[in-house]
């Protein structure tokens, strides 16, 4: 049996206060009086205290990243190119991306174009990547999605919404600073929280389980716990080592069900990942009763209304594109029922699970 080996983020600083370091880990990097920077950043905090504190230099690009919709290779391809025109041919010593999952995941694949031509469509799937990206840092904003953690960018190409999948896709330095995530949006938390809920629930149970995974997402869980249920008075802090941890037992397991029904739910109907991830785990109780349940006491803890009927006026084409979507992403249903998952996941059970949100 051939074990992954599999690379995590190599440096990483934690605690309140600690974006303030982030100019003295780019001086590491900056090297000639002519290296620049690309800060990606989610454009929510254009008019927050967050913009006066970035540290970029005169010669620095800064780019605010419009993240109403979930990232589009058309997009990234955009950026790349507006960061080559930029750059007149040098490219920048490093690439931040400030945010959520989306701005993000934007980041990583921006990092990864610079050095890998073609286009984001072509590297769509599993270790497709040839050259390593440009150093690339990533600061989270609001915690759960994991992005911080993972060796994906997931993005929607013209027939899919698959992620760009590497080693060279992780970050070389996070900074996880929870002063940073004062403010959100309470359903925004929620949602973005329940992604790692989601995660945990998804390895703990799947086939892929071994122990290094079970380690941290058992950890993560127990923080979801305390965050969603007891409103633990650090919760900021536990609930981003949550996030992050949430990403490292994905990163020796796998996602499930949930996540590959709500990747057709986002390609078809736009849905965010969080909030499209919450829509369909609420329909899951025959693949995980348990996660289910304490799902639904948080919901309700927090007065979450979801929405419902999504799926019941979509038309055929739709339907069946999801279905295509949702069944395309084989390890995500090998982690759900081993290798003859062909067997079960079905257009039919599918269809008729779409049909429950």
């Amino acid at each position: 049996m051939k074990h992954r080996n599999f690379k995590t983020v190599p440096r990483m600083i934690f605690g309140r206060g600690s974006f303030d370091q982030l100019d003295d880990v780019l001086m590491e990097e900056r090297q000639n009086a002519d290296d620049y920077v690309v800060f990606l950043v989610d454009e929510v905090h254009k008019d927050k205290p967050l913009k006066d504190r970035i540290p970029n230099q005169s010669h620095d690009l800064v780019i605010w990243l419009d993240v109403t919709d979930e990232p589009k290779t058309t997009y990234v391809d955009a950026l790349t190119e507006q960061v080559q025109a930029f750059g007149n041919g040098k490219d920048p010593v490093s690439v931040v991306g400030i945010g959520g999952g989306s701005s993000m995941d934007i980041a990583k694949a921006v990092a990864l174009l610079l050095t890998n031509p073609g286009g984001a469509v072509k590297y769509q799937g599993w270790d497709l990547i040839q050259n390593p990206a440009i150093h690339h840092i990533g600061i989270p904003t609001i915690s759960g999605t994991g992005a911080e953690a993972s060796r994906t960018t997931v993005l929607t190409g013209p027939d899919k919404k698959l992620g760009m999948n590497s080693d060279y896709t992780v970050f070389d330095q996070i900074i996880m600073d929870p002063d940073l995530v004062a403010g959100v949006p309470k359903d925004q938390w929620f949602y973005t929280g329940m992604d790692c809920y989601i995660h945990n629930v998804e390895a703990l149970n799947g086939t892929y389980i071994n122990e290094f995974a079970r380690a941290f997402g058992e950890k993560s869980s127990d923080l979801c716990d305390e965050v969603f249920l007891k409103d633990h008075p650090e919760a900021d802090e536990k609930l981003m080592m949550a996030s992050y941890m949430g990403g490292q037992s994905i990163a020796y397991s796998q996602v499930g069900a949930c996540h590959a029904l709500s990747y057709g739910l986002a390609y078809v109907l736009g849905y965010h990942h969080g909030i499209g991830n919450c829509i369909v785990f609420n329909v899951l109780d025959d693949f995980y009763p348990e996660g289910v349940k304490i799902f639904r006491q948080m919901m309700e803890k927090h007065n979450i209304n979801l929405p419902t009927g999504i799926c019941q006026d979509l038309s055929d084409e739709q339907m069946d594109k999801m279905i295509q979507v949702a069944s395309g992403l084989a390890p995500l249903w090998d982690n759900v029922y081993g290798p003859n998952w062909k067997e079960k996941v079905t257009p039919e059970l599918l269809r008729s699970l779409y049909l429950k949100m």
